[in-house]
């Protein structure tokens, strides 16, 4: 199982177009995915409910998790997206 942590790089963090954004990316990948952030259980991320009920501002340090043989990349490009600005 590969974990990453990364901060959220969107100023109004994962909400609406942000969280939509990043959804759309974990759905097309190869492996399932999850997002925390600390103190609530993990959702899948492919879930646009789930995500914005995680409440995870810009700043906010989120963890992705996935298991899989393309694991390591789909994080990596996860990663990548999320800690940039998605709302411009």
């Amino acid at each position: 199982m590969a974990q990453r942590v990364v901060s959220i790089g969107s100023l109004s963090g994962l909400h609406a177009r942000p969280a939509a954004i990043f959804v759309q990316a974990a759905a097309q990948a190869p492996v399932p995915v999850s997002i925390a952030v600390e103190g609530k259980p993990p959702v899948p991320a492919n879930s646009l409910l789930g995500v914005m009920t995680l409440g995870a501002g810009c700043g906010d340090l989120v963890t992705l998790t996935a298991a899989g043989d393309q694991a390591e990349a789909v994080l990596d490009m996860l990663t990548a997206l999320l800690s940039k600005e998605l709302d411009a």
